[in-house]
This record gives structure tokens, C-alpha cells and sequence, in this order.
């Protein structure tokens, strides 16, 4: 089959005004509840999208690991190509690829650094594993194999055999602050529904919600 040919209807659900909560991050963590709950696999997943000095943009997949009204967070490598575009380009784009429930999600926004505390508390809930895999890895440089990589982990292994294994000082998180928050479902025809969250300049307390053509 050619990929000009391959197409489906959407036809699970459909959105509308009213069934939207006042504020993106309550119908947010209602879609990832319902996401939970159809099984979908790794929900929490989302495409992170940076811009380099040069005007080129990178996306790649990344574990949202908090959202609350102050944000969304994720943790990485500060050396990392993402962390090195944020130095001088701190707007970022979530989306969320739901695609089992017709579903996706867009958000827009800023990025800030979370603190020494925030990074230590994420960082010392996770499995010994995950804490030498952070060490053991200088995200997105060049190496010559993987045994290299796997060496500095058993390496590090051996180090940290006893005792607490200390917050890199090279590891952290960010909080992206949201612009614009857009939901998208599915519907027949290509007649998907969409609507979209922004917050007014002057008014932080309120969300101007539209709907927008697919």
C-alpha cells in the first residue's frame, strides 16, 4: 500500500466546549488519567522540542515526571543537546502522541531550572539503577562503542557498592511555564475538534479558551 493511500476515520469520541474544564492543566491531568486507565503504553511520554543557535529544531522523547499549576517537569542531563539549546533559547513545545484514544496534546511555554532540593528529592526517589545510568552517561556526546558505556556503569557500580550515590552535579530538571495548551481529538471526516488554552498577558488568573478549524 502506498503511504498516499493509508488513512482511517477517527470516529472514538468527540470534544466539546462544555466539556472542558476552566483550566489546561485540570483537563490536562484528566486526559492522563483517562490515558492511564484505557492502558495506554507509556502515557506519560511526550516529544520535547528545543531550537539550536542556528534556527534548526530537534524533538525527542522524554518522561513527563510532574504537572502541577506551576508546570511540567522532566529531568535530563545539563550538558545534553536539549540543555545546551535551553542556555540560549528557553522556549520549548511539549506534545503528547495519544494515538490509541485519537487523542494529542500540545503545549507551548518556557523553561526554568528546578533547585538543588527539587533535584535532589526527584533524584534519590529513583532505583540504583536509574542513579548510575545518569552518572555513567555524558548525554549526547560521541562514543566509540557501547561497551564503553556499560563499562563506566560497572565501574561506577563498584563505587557506589556502599552508600548513598550523590545528585551529579551535571543532572537536573526543568518546569516548563505554559503559554498555550492545545487539545486535539479525533473525529469523523477530518472534522477533528480542537481547542486551545492561552493566558492573557494581563490576566494570569484566567485562560482564554478557543475553538480552532482542524
Amino acid at each position: 500500500m502506498k503511504l498516499s493511500d493509508m488513512r482511517r476515520e477517527y470516529a472514538l469520541s468527540a470534544l466539546k466546549r462544555e466539556d472542558l474544564e476552566q483550566n489546561p492543566v485540570d483537563q490536562f491531568n484528566l486526559w492522563l488519567q483517562q490515558a492511564i486507565d484505557f492502558g495506554l503504553n507509556d502515557p506519560s511520554a511526550m516529544t520535547v522540542a528545543t531550537v539550536d543557535e542556528h534556527g534548526q529544531p530537534f524533538q525527542r522523547i522524554v518522561l513527563l515526571k510532574n504537572v502541577d499549576n506551576q508546570g511540567f517537569v522532566f529531568y535530563t542531563n545539563l550538558g545534553s543537546r536539549k540543555a545546551l539549546h535551553l542556555q540560549h533559547n528557553n522556549k520549548i513545545s511539549l506534545h503528547f502522541p495519544w494515538h490509541a484514544m485519537e487523542r494529542q496534546v500540545h503545549i507551548t511555554g518556557t523553561v526554568e531550572k528546578l533547585t538543588a532540593m527539587e533535584n535532589m528529592k526527584y533524584f534519590t526517589s529513583r532505583p540504583k539503577e536509574s542513579q548510575l545510568a545518569a552518572w555513567a552517561s555524558k548525554q549526547s556526546s560521541r562514543i566509540s562503542a557501547r561497551g564503553v558505556l556499560e563499562g563506566k556503569y560497572l565501574e561506577l557500580k563498584e563505587k557506589f557498592a556502599e552508600g548513598k550515590i550523590p545528585v551529579p552535579s551535571f543532572w537536573g530538571g526543568y518546569r516548563i511555564k505554559v503559554d498555550s495548551m492545545e487539545f486535539w481529538q479525533g473525529g469523523e471526516r477530518r472534522l477533528h475538534d480542537r481547542f486551545i488554552y492561552v493566558k492573557p498577558q494581563l490576566d494570569q488568573s484566567n485562560w482564554d479558551i478557543s475553538r480552532l478549524a482542524p
